[in-house]
Parts: C-alpha cells; sequence; structure tokens
C-alpha cells in the first residue's frame, strides 16, 4: 500500500508513519496540502492520504473532488482536540486517528479504509482452466481483453495478471470507461496541461503516466466513445500520448488489459466499436465463466462469503443448513459472483439460531434452474396469470411512464449499480446515465449506488 503523508514528521505524526511502513506500508512525505496536490497530480500516486488536522482538510478533500483524484482521506491530531476531529469528519475525511498513535489502531484503520479483496475462491475445473491460462500469458507483454458477464469478477482476473507479471513490482491502474462521462474520461487517460480547458488549474499526468511501467486496466471498454477508441489505438500503436493541451508526445511504457460484459464482436458489427481497436485488445481472451457453468464454486464462495461477512459484523460464523444450500444451488445467479456475496451479506444479517437456514436467503429474479417440474409448471402458470393482469394494468399509460418505472424499479433491485441495470435492461450505461440524468431533472427520485430494495438488509 502507497501512503501519502501531510504533515510534519516531528513528533507524533513521524511515529505514526514508521508504524505504518513496519505494516508493510510505502510512505511518501510533504509537508504541505499543495505539495500532496502535485505529487498526486504528478502521477505518483496513493492508496491513502493521511493529514495533520492541523492543515486545512476541506481544501485538500474539495480539491480532490473537483480534480477527480479518488482516494481516501484519514486525518490525525492529538487525541484530546475532539473539535478539531468532528471538522476533519465534516470536511470529508473518512477516519480520524487520535496522536500519539497505537500500532494496531494505525493497522486498524489502514485495513479498514483500503481494504479490498483480490482472493480468487475457486474449485471449478472450469474456473481452474481458465486461472492456469491468465498466468501462462501473464509474463508477456501482450495485450488482453476479459470478458464475461457482470459480476464474474473480470478485474480480479486482471489483478491476477499484473501480479503474475514482470511488472509486478509496478503499478496496477484501474479507470472504469462507463463510469467517467465522455468528455472527462480523455483527460482521466492521457492527461492535461494547466488552463487546457476551464477547471484545469494544474498540469496533470493521466492514467497511463501513472502506469508507466506496470498494468493498465480499461475497465467496460465498450462503453467509450468511437472518437476516443481512435486516440486510445494510437496511444497503444505507438506507445505514447498527447496531454490535452500539450505540445510534445510523452512516451509510455504500459501492458493493457481491457474488460466487457458485452459480446465486442456485436459491438463491432454495430458499428459502436472500431475493428482494428478491438483486434488490438484482444491479442489474448480470457473469458470469465458465469457462476452456473462453475456449480461447484457456490457452496465454497457462499461460505467464504458466510466467514468475511460474519467476522466483518462482529456476529457468529453459522454453517448453511441443507435447505439454504439447495437454494444457493438452484438459482440462476445472474449478478453471478457479486448477487451471491451480496446475498450471503443479508443472509450473516438475517440470521437466527446456530446456522443460515432457507428464511435468511432471499433471492431475486426467475425461477430457480433445477425446480421440480411440477414446481415449474405451477411457477408458469402463476407468472401467466400475473402477465395477464400487468398488461391490462398497463392500459392507459404512456410508453415513457413505463420505460421510468422499468427503469427505476430494475436500478433499485440492483441496489443503485448501474452497470448491473443497464446489463440487465440491455442499454448501454452511456443510455442510462442519460435516462437517469432526465429524470432527475424531473424531480424523480433516482435510486444511488447502494440504494434499493434490500439496503435495510
Amino acid at each position: 500500500m502507497q501512503l501519502l503523508i501531510i504533515g510534519s514528521l516531528d513528533g507524533q505524526v513521524g511515529a505514526a508513519s514508521q508504524m505504518a511502513m513496519a505494516r508493510g506500508a510505502k510512505v511518501t512525505h510533504v509537508d504541505t496540502v499543495t505539495g500532496g496536490l502535485e505529487v498526486l497530480r504528478g502521477g505518483m500516486g496513493a492508496d491513502l492520504v493521511m493529514i495533520d488536522v492541523k492543515f486545512d482538510v476541506k481544501a485538500l478533500v474539495d480539491s480532490l473532488v473537483s480534480e477527480r483524484i479518488n482516494i481516501p482521506v484519514i486525518a490525525c491530531g492529538i487525541g484530546t482536540d475532539a473539535s478539531a476531529a468532528v471538522r476533519a469528519i465534516r470536511a470529508g475525511a473518512k477516519e480520524y486517528i487520535p496522536l500519539p498513535p497505537d500500532a494496531d489502531l494505525i493497522a486498524a484503520v489502514i485495513a479498514a479504509v483500503t481494504e479490498e479483496s483480490h482472493t480468487i475462491v475457486y474449485r471449478d475445473p472450469v474456473m481452474g482452466q481458465l486461472i492456469r491460462m491468465a498466468e501462462q500469458v501473464a509474463p508477456s507483454d501482450a495485450s488482453i481483453l476479459v470478458t464475461g458477464e457482470s459480476g464474474t469478477g473480470k478485474e480480479l482476473i486482471a489483478r491476477l495478471v499484473h501480479k503474475k507479471s514482470r511488472r509486478a513490482g509496478k503499478r496496477f491502474i484501474a479507470i472504469n470507461c462507463a463510469a467517467i462521462p465522455e468528455n472527462l474520461l480523455e483527460s482521466e487517460l492521457f492527461g492535461h496541461e494547466k488552463g487546457a480547458f476551464t477547471g484545469a488549474v494544474a498540469r496533470r499526468l493521466g492514467k497511463f503516466e501513472e502506469a508507466t511501467g506496470g498494468t493498465l486496466l480499461l475497465d467496460e471498454i465498450s462503453e467509450m466513445d468511437i472518437r476516443l477508441q481512435a486516440k486510445l489505438l494510437r496511444a497503444l500503436q505507438e506507445k505514447e500520448i498527447d496531454r490535452i493541451g500539450g505540445n510534445v508526445p510523452v512516451k509510455v511504457d504500459v501492458r493493457i488489459i481491457a474488460t466487457s460484459n458485452r459480446s465486442m464482436e456485436d459491438e463491432v458489427r454495430r458499428g459502436t466499436f472500431r475493428e482494428d481497436l478491438y483486434f488490438r485488445l484482444n491479442v489474448v481472451n480470457l473469458r470469465l465463466p458465469s457462476l452456473r457453468e462453475r456449480p461447484l464454486d457456490i457452496e465454497m464462495l457462499a461460505n467464504h462469503f458466510q466467514k468475511k461477512y460474519a467476522e466483518a459484523n462482529g456476529l457468529p460464523s453459522r454453517p448453511l443448513s441443507d435447505t439454504a444450500k439447495r437454494m444457493l444451488l438452484t438459482h440462476h445467479w445472474r449478478g453471478n459472483v457479486r448477487e451471491l456475496e451480496n446475498t450471503m451479506h443479508r443472509a450473516v444479517l438475517l440470521a437466527n439460531g446456530t446456522e443460515i437456514g432457507s428464511e435468511a436467503i432471499l433471492l431475486s429474479g426467475a425461477p430457480t434452474v433445477a425446480d421440480p417440474a411440477s414446481t415449474v409448471v405451477a411457477t408458469a402458470a402463476a407468472a401467466a396469470s400475473a402477465a395477464t393482469g400487468a398488461t391490462k394494468q398497463l392500459v392507459g399509460r404512456t410508453v415513457s411512464d413505463v420505460e421510468r418505472d422499468l427503469i427505476i424499479d430494475t436500478l433499485q433491485h440492483c441496489l443503485g449499480n448501474r452497470t448491473h441495470a443497464a446489463n440487465i435492461l440491455g442499454i448501454s450505461i452511456r443510455t442510462l446515465r442519460n435516462k437517469l440524468r432526465l429524470y432527475a431533472d424531473e424531480g424523480i427520485p433516482v435510486p444511488s449506488p447502494g440504494e434499493g430494495e434490500h439496503s435495510a438488509a
């Protein structure tokens, strides 16, 4: 982990720095907020920023937000200064560490703020075959296209490739092409010079320069605007980029991994993705199997997530009942591993007794894939009856109203996850964002990420 400390290393802040390094962190130190921002703009990067509350925490957080630098901030200060702690949290700091520092507290806060498990849990031979292929191609510098449904763990595979590559000692930088508006994505990728556009308050290096020597993950590459695809293709071919507003090309050395939950061949046929860029990225294709294709992993993953969330919530670890196991094994899992993880998180919170029973397993979607024939027939009959009633209820409503309700309901079902909702609806993330922006302008409540029908669980 890379830690950026803003403040004097004299005394207690210096002690906190030493404790962080003892826990494996690589520490960079600057004396001012301006110096910290220059480090981050300059491409050195950090996983976490620690700032002394004597400095302007709000100015730092506001600058990070306005410049789209997504890094958590924790504040530290004399433990008896409660008002400083409150101000820091209100300013946007994720946590507050009282000084003098405690080694265990430093470790716990760093782990809590930066925790992200990249472990791949599997048993099924189908997944094992993919892992072996990923490890085999990892030492090369070939571009890799990782494809698969939403929630299958494409970024985990990308991180595995980086870890097993010759670039493992350098940085792994990920950028979600679907989450950043197209007018800002070019700056995020290639950087910009001061004054290149409104809001460009200083030179900022892009992800290509940040990842030089390492690996750059272009997540959901199929959502990239086709005009920007041409600039990306040139960067891959020439191994150089042009900062926005710059006059001199900059040489870069990165290994590219791209992901998509769509059929790239279909995107090429539709004219939404350049064929030459597709072939440039698709030197090696790693297709992640859906959870339905790796059934031997379902129970193993369920147990893994049960233990993880029991520990995280201070609850006892409980085994799955036989009925609960059958429910998990026969479910369709449209959301794949991500859906299973959310299901087990809810189950841990809802379970009573000595095991996790069927009452704690809240599943969504269509009938399970392995229901007995009689249950399927009964379910189909009920669905047909419900569909007839639902159709009658639509009479008199406009198409736009029905579309809006479908989009909002689907987003709630996905707990505000835009990418997952767009995949279910069969539309692009860009189209979904435009629809949601329109609804918000009309005063219609739009679920935020993390909100939805199960958010209280």
